[in-house]
């Protein structure tokens, strides 16, 4: 769902293990994804925050992780057959104008758009889609690197946001990013 989106290959490198020592994803996630949970991990790329995802949700749980690239999926897929998670988690391939969630509807517990808002053109279908997908009062986290997005636009994204029946729940630190947990009026 972008006009401009990062380029494939900088996914292992967002995937890497170093990336640890500047956000770590177990203690960004662990209060809002618990076992049994079903979490849609949007714009995942190769697994940084997906991998962690489906660690939290156990056996019970699932992780849908959708992004526009093939490649990240690839890339997502292969690491989680290596870590003994691809039976936790459903990759998908979305295309620039939707998520391709319709079949999620009311199913999702928790949803991650992290640094990836900022790269799609059409952010009022966006929200609307993720709205759609989450159960009632279900929460989105939100983040927004602070070295692409200002504290400007990151406020019209969460103002778009709430147009699209969210509502602020929460204000998360989170290192190098914007950040803000919401929760869907239904």
């Amino acid at each position: 769902m972008s006009h401009r989106v990062c380029p494939w290959w900088l996914g292992y490198l967002l995937a890497s293990p170093l990336r640890r020592l500047l956000q770590d994803p177990d203690g960004i996630l662990k209060p809002y994804a618990a076992e049994g949970m079903c979490v849609l991990d949007i714009g995942c790329g190769m697994g940084f925050f997906s991998l962690p995802l489906a660690k939290l949700v156990g056996d019970t749980g699932r992780v849908i992780c959708i992004d526009l690239q093939e490649k990240m999926i690839e890339g997502l897929v292969a690491r989680a057959k290596k870590a003994g998670l691809s039976a936790r988690i459903d990759a998908r391939v979305c295309s620039q104008t939707s998520l391709g969630v319709q079949d999620l509807s009311g199913k999702i517990d928790f949803a991650l758009a992290f640094a990836l808002v900022h790269e799609v053109p059409d952010k009022d279908n966006l929200f609307s889609e993720i709205h759609g997908a989450l159960k009632p009062a279900g929460n989105l986290l939100l983040a927004e690197p602070r070295g692409h997005v200002s504290r400007e636009d990151f406020a019209r994204t969460v103002s778009l946001a709430q147009i699209r029946g969210f509502e602020l729940s929460g204000d998360p630190d989170i290192s190098r990013s914007h950040a803000v947990l919401m929760r869907a009026r239904k």
